[in-house]
């Protein structure tokens, strides 16, 4: 039998902060909507199996944050270990700054890095505590759907070359960069008396509608949230999983006048179209999904040694360009310093392993594989693909924060993302996540 519990807790702070998710530093005063921490607590007795699955809405889970979140809860939890919490981030680029130095601090009364890994350590610390108090008995069930809501973010050019949000309406376009995955995985939980407590949303896109926001928001997943909770219980509660997704976006690169036309036309704007798009999903699924029978829980944490990503003299080359055309600001911005160790080659990695955090869940025949990159698709497509589950999320940006992992291709095409300034690992180190990933659910199955 298992017993779960949910709790969500928002952390949307009071004073002014640094809104991370951008190379230059803004300044937030007030919110759009607010910052939401969502726990899930899992328990199997039979297999003596605790997990607690934990959403931020932030940008992503460096190191600090989630030393801290342990720590604390091994503190106030003695029967959890800090290896059975699972931190993941929805990668809003809106949310709070929590890693001293990302960014110069302006002084005055906004909110320092420190301050705001504290508020967000706080509610998340009462977010397990809560989820962990409230298990009880309770049914899940697995759903599968389609909604569109990412989009490849590359233009590819007739030279080969490939540009972040580069312009398809120039001569020499001849591609989008990649594939683009439209699947909704869905888990959804009751409690004893069959009413529906949460679900577990997986999504193949960043939150990022309002990457550039100047106020604190979580993106489309509030208008989610929203939707959810006004179609079935305001208490329902929506933990959101961004799967892998490193080179997606919720911005179109085509049709983006004639869709943005037609939202006109209905009266409407990108995040609620997408927030539409998926409760009608959820709609349609959960009026066929029924409990799984008598579901299995395990979990195991791999840590990994990847290979990093090889610098090539070019690479060197580009970061220095790059590094030169900055103003005096960004020299001292963690942007100036990403090149400023990708063009020296004294601060270069020197081919050192990247240790990396992964865990693999399996709830009956689905499986959660996680991953601290921003994961190009494909390697996100071929962990489903290998899976021995019927359905599995490759969740990305959990436990962890280690930027970029690009494909071989997108290396080769170049761009943010598949560059030494965003990226740690490179090619290789990814093919030694699929197939770590792939043995460690079939170990689970």
């Amino acid at each position: 039998m298992i017993r779960l519990g949910w709790e969500s807790r928002t952390f949307t702070p009071e004073r002014p902060a640094m809104l991370r998710g951008q190379k230059y530093r803004r300044i937030a005063g007030e919110a759009m909507d607010p910052l939401t921490v969502t726990a899930l607590a899992l328990s199997e007795d039979a297999s003596d199996t605790d997990i607690v699955l934990v959403s931020l809405d932030i940008v992503s889970v460096p190191d600090n944050l989630l030393a801290t979140i342990r720590k604390r809860v091994e503190s106030s939890i003695p029967a959890l270990r800090g290896d059975q919490l699972v931190v993941c981030a929805t990668h809003t680029h809106s949310s709070l700054t929590t890693t001293p130095g990302k960014y110069d601090h302006p002084g005055g009364d906004v909110l320092t890095a420190a301050e705001c890994q504290e508020l967000v350590a706080a509610a998340t610390v009462k977010a397990i505590e809560g989820a962990w108090c409230h298990r009880s008995p309770a049914a899940l069930g697995r759903a599968f759907g389609h909604a569109v809501v990412g989009h490849n973010r590359y233009a590819v050019y007739d030279d080969g070359h490939a540009r972040m949000y580069g312009e398809t309406d120039r001569e020499d376009f001849v591609r989008i960069g990649g594939y683009e995955d439209h699947s909704v995985d869905m888990m959804f939980t009751w409690d004893a008396e069959r009413n529906l407590t949460g679900l577990v949303l997986g999504v193949s896109c960043p939150s990022q509608v309002d990457e550039h926001s100047d106020r604190f928001t979580a993106d489309y997943w509030h208008d989610v949230r929203a939707k959810v909770q006004a179609r079935f219980d305001e208490e329902l509660h929506v933990l959101p999983l961004c799967t892998a997704a490193g080179d997606q976006s919720p911005h179109l690169l085509l049709d983006a006048e004639a869709e943005h036309d037609m939202r006109a036309r209905r009266d409407v704007n990108q995040r609620e179209e997408i927030a539409t798009r998926i409760v009608s999903t959820i709609e349609r699924e959960l009026e066929c999904t029924e409990p799984m029978t008598d579901p299995s829980l395990s979990h195991r944490r791999e840590d990994l040694a990847l290979e990093p990503l090889q610098i090539s003299a070019s690479d060197r080359r580009a970061a220095h360009s790059k590094y030169q055309s900055l103003t005096e600001a960004e020299l001292t911005s963690n942007w100036g310093r990403r090149l400023e160790r990708v063009r020296d080659e004294s601060q270069t990695n020197n081919g050192n392993p990247i240790e990396v955090e992964t865990h693999q869940i399996r709830v009956g025949d689905l499986a959660i594989a996680t991953d601290p990159f921003e994961l190009f698709l494909d390697y996100g497509l071929r962990i489903t693909a290998r899976s021995p589950a019927i359905q599995t999320l490759p969740v990305q940006l959990s436990c962890g924060s280690e930027g970029y992992l690009p494909t071989a291709a997108a290396r080769a095409r170049g761009g943010y993302g598949a560059t030494p300034p965003s990226a740690t690992v490179g090619p290789a180190g990814g093919d030694q996540l699929v197939d770590a990933t792939i043995g460690q659910l079939a170990s689970l199955f």
